[in-house]
């Protein structure tokens, strides 16, 4: 029996707008804390109830975890159709689009997926194998170089544009750099392997050259919603508006004010300009807050308000709550991890959990004495912002074996599993991926390649037998472990420990039957370190939460302590000579402020004697309140609490999609070309 969803009751007036809202292009404007998730769960709802079949309904976001989530608690509120929605990131579907029609940009659908580390490691190869490593030690390193080739994709600008804006000091190797990303793309297509980016480049490529597949899709996915469309990147902004190039039934969520990711190359410009690339758009704000009280709101309001380029909004709140976010300025940075272990302790004397606490920074290093302090008082905390799970050396090992059973001419795993194996240096493993991979021997061509090495014989034996279309994921993983098992125990003084982790994701390698999902999975969505751990934690073991503001986007707490919000700090010293990286340092300062419900402190040491200031380093120098919040007459209306006082808390399926005829918009395809530069 279907049930009967009260829209009127479950959402506000701006809420109902926009779930009830059907063709055309919207732009929702969702404030910090205004039910965003919410109002688009509501929505698949809606169209589903209309009668819009879940395949034909997209929902992209940023994570795995969150379509996921969101068609879970569709589900729920409707019924079992709901979870049939295609739902995933902008990864996830260019991976699924691609496995299907990669071929006809010449990409094989057995294509490997590098993630970052390995993407890494094979700018590093191509780096040595041109020589650069030797030109000078001001030469850019693999992370770095990966880095501006990445920002060069997604923001769709030249090498010699990222060098002058963000890497000034790398800017006499512009030649270098260049030959570098002309090899490290040749070397990915040689060797069907594709980069994170490189699946959003040959998604674009294949909807611009191919238009029956563009037309396809577009009219597959006849309802699109893109969540947190502030953060995406030029490339994603294409790929979208290409998607809705038939019929323009999108709708886009995000909030300008919470804009924080230019280091990833997300475009501020991609939501502000959203109505001029769809003339017509209906733009609704949400702007009521269900998370802060009042007081903090107002706070927030003011700080955003002096921002240059922005939607207007005003957000407000029936919660009830009187304290005043409390301005705090200690003698020096002791002082300020002090009165946060003070409060902190006084908090959990008061009732209020240490998981509903936390501490928010600019960067990871402005924790470090509090961490000292914390730990002095037996404070537990977490820190956020740490490794991913994949990334640990061992994880990494394990899953090079299983690379190779799927994609034998994956180099990069190639030269990883061979120096594990005893008596095999690098060049010996250099002569074998030749071999292997250069000369198109496969493994099957690997006899007598091992020569008196037993266990170089056992590892192409292994990858021989291994059959991954009759094995499953967990399967093969067992036998890549009980090979990998001696040579890890040799490898780490910690075996024991490292054992937990291969267990975990023995775990995770159950849930899948295919050998490419999972692989995939596990390059585009990664589970981070601490979430694999959840499961040994003991569910009473409340922590206090350290995180840096970027870490902490999209989470909430009781009561939040930001310190450091002094010039320099907040905004941070590298953006005060570009006005676009200071109105970047507002907006994150306002995400700070929103993760706030019931109690926020700022806190700033009087002095700062930090090596990495942005003054002339050493000694002890004056620090001066963010401009943030002298912005807007902010001084004197907010409580100044002395050091030493304890007062202030009072106060896809894509079979069968080519077909039909394009009803292609020349003017809008144009003009979609002409904004994103694109020359085909």
């Amino acid at each position: 029996m279907a049930k009967y969803i009260e829209y009127e009751k479950e959402l506000n007036t701006a809420q109902l707008e926009a779930v009830k809202s059907l063709n055309g292009p919207y732009l929702v404007i969702a404030g910090a804390g205004s039910g965003k998730t919410r109002t688009l769960v509501f929505r698949v709802v809606h169209l589903v109830e209309q009668g819009i079949k879940p395949d034909e309904i997209l929902l992209l976001t940023f994570t795995r975890k969150a379509s996921e989530e969101m068609l879970r608690r569709a589900a729920l509120l409707l019924d079992d159709r709901c979870s049939k929605v295609s739902g995933g990131t902008f990864h996830s579907f260019a991976n699924t689009v691609l496995r299907k029609y990669s071929n006809l940009i010449g990409i094989p659908n057995s294509f490997t997926i590098l993630d970052q580390s390995d993407a890494e490691d094979t700018v590093n190869l191509i780096r040595t194998e041109l020589g650069f490593n030797k030109a000078d030690k001001r030469f850019p390193r693999k992370q770095a170089l990966l880095n501006i080739l990445s920002r060069s994709v997604n923001k769709s600008e030249e090498v010699g544009i990222i060098l002058y804006d963000e890497y000034p000091q790398f800017m006499e190797w512009e030649a270098e750099i260049k030959k570098i990303q002309e090899e490290y793309k040749k070397y990915k297509f040689s060797k069907a392997l594709l980069d994170y980016d490189d699946l959003l480049v040959y998604l674009k490529e294949l909807l611009v050259k191919h238009e029956e597949i563009r037309s396809g899709l577009s009219r597959k996915f006849k309802y699109i919603m893109v969540d947190e469309y502030q953060d995406t990147n030029k490339l994603q902004a294409y790929v979208v508006c290409l998607l809705a190039s038939e019929h323009k039934n999108i709708m886009v969520v995000g909030d300008d004010a919470q804009s924080i990711y230019s280091f990833r190359g997300a475009n501020f410009k991609n939501i502000l300009d959203f109505p001029k690339l769809f003339p017509g758009t209906k733009i609704i704000a949400l702007e009521e807050n269900y998370r802060s009280t009042q007081p903090i709101l107002d706070l927030t309001n003011r700080i955003i308000r002096q921002a240059e380029e922005k939607f207007d909004k005003t957000l407000f709140t029936k919660k009830q709550g009187s304290k005043v976010p409390v301005f705090v300025e200690t003698r020096d940075e002791h002082a300020q991890s002090k009165y946060v272990a003070d409060k902190i302790l006084e908090l959990r004397e008061e009732g209020v959990e240490l998981g509903q606490i936390a501490v928010l920074f600019r960067s990871g290093w402005h924790s470090n004495d509090l961490e000292l302090e914390l730990a002095n008082r037996n404070v537990p905390f977490a820190k956020y912002g740490g490794q991913k799970f994949v990334e640990a050396s061992h994880i990494k090992d394990v899953m090079a074996y299983l690379r190779l059973a799927y994609n034998p001419s994956d180099a990069v795993s190639w030269y990883r599993a061979l120096q594990l194996v005893r008596g095999v240096g690098p060049k010996t493993a250099e002569k074998i991926v030749s071999q292997v991979v250069m000369e198109r021997r496969g493994i099957s061509g690997s006899d007598g390649m091992a020569g008196k090495n037993e266990d170089l014989r056992n590892l192409f034996g292994l990858l021989k037998d291994v059959d991954i279309n009759k094995h499953a994921p967990a399967e093969l993983l067992r036998v890549f472990i009980k090979f990998y098992q001696p040579l890890m125990r040799e490898k780490y003084d910690d075996f024991d420990k490292r054992i937990n982790d291969l267990d975990s994701l023995e775990r995770i390698a159950v849930r899948y039957r295919s050998l490419e999902q999972f692989l995939s999975d596990m390059a585009l969505d990664p589970p981070e370190r601490n979430i694999i751990e959840a499961g040994t934690k003991d569910r009473d073991d409340s922590r206090l939460t350290l995180s840096t503001i970027h870490s902490a986007k999209g989470l909430e707490w009781h009561t939040v302590f930001v310190i450091f919000v002094a010039e320099g700090h907040i905004p941070s010293y590298l953006s005060l000579e570009n006005r676009d990286s200071v109105e970047e340092e507002r907006r994150l300062f306002y995400v700070a402020l929103t993760r706030a419900q019931e109690n926020l402190f700022l806190l700033k040491p009087h002095l700062d004697r930090s090596p990495r200031s942005y003054f002339d380093g050493g000694g002890f120098v004056f620090t001066r309140m963010s401009r943030f919040l002298e912005e807007g007459g902010l001084i004197g209306k907010y409580i100044t609490v002395e050091s030493d006082s304890s007062d202030g808390l009072d106060d896809i399926d894509l079979d069968d999609i080519i077909g039909g005829e394009s009803r292609r918009d020349k003017d809008f395809m144009d003009s979609l070309k002409d904004y994103f530069h694109d020359t085909e």
